[in-house]
């Protein structure tokens, strides 16, 4: 069977990536096996201190940041987000929970961890940050949310200090600076030849797909 393989990148933190939630669902619905995504793992909020300050040089970055997610999310209805966003609810790093989902992406590959857990919580992990005003960021948090879908919190902790998620995750952030993702959502296709990156709309994705599935040959370009 025909599928286009798509890597996509995040960075957990990102607004734009949980609004991308929606148009990643709308191309499962449209084209189920037909896309294979794999879910990767890129550095915007690394340091979110640094990012909001050198971003909104204001007398209240974090204020001033805030106000830019919420007015973000007044144009999609369909997305609840949490008032305390980055006002009273700031994790210091999106390399911390991106470290926890590694892991338990490890653990799903070993069979630990049950088939698209990995997904499952990633997915829990943006909610509970943009719906509940959770800082994810911090451990505790992070089990929390690991246990709402029973996952092996002791596996995933023994996981983290036998230092392999470290591995992966250094990878995903190697292989994103490899491939020239400038940012957070960014979709990878034709062997790396397209990138679409940021707040790229569901009709731009469908006609970049089917344009693949159409079937050029290796050596043709895409009209895209």
């Amino acid at each position: 069977m025909t599928f286009v393989p798509i890597t996509y990148y995040s960075d957990i933190l990102c607004i734009w990536a949980y609004v991308a939630q929606l148009r990643l669902d709308e191309i499962d619905a449209r084209f189920g096996d037909q896309v294979r995504f794999t879910n990767r793992f890129c550095s915007v909020f690394g340091d979110t201190e640094r990012k909001v300050a050198t971003s909104w040089k204001t007398p209240d970055p974090y204020r001033s940041f805030s106000a830019h997610v919420l007015h973000a999310g007044e144009m999609f209805p369909e997305l609840e987000l949490s008032p305390a966003l980055w006002l009273t609810v700031r994790p210091a790093s999106s390399s911390s929970p991106h470290l926890f989902l590694k892991a338990v992406e490890l653990c799903e590959r070993e069979g630990v961890c049950a088939a698209g857990d990995a997904e499952r919580t990633t997915r829990e992990m943006r909610r509970a940050f943009f719906q509940e005003g959770r800082d994810i960021a911090r451990w505790e948090t992070q089990c929390e949310v690991g246990k709402r879908f029973d996952l092996d919190i002791g596996a995933i902790t023994a996981m983290v200090r036998g230092g392999r998620p470290f591995a992966a995750l250094a990878s995903d952030y190697h292989d994103a600076d490899a491939a020239g993702v400038q940012g957070s959502p960014t979709f990878v296709l034709n062997e790396g030849r397209q990138k679409l990156y940021g707040n790229v709309g569901y009709k731009i994705i469908e006609a970049n797909i089917n344009e693949l599935l159409r079937g050029p040959q290796p050596d043709q370009a895409s009209w895209c």
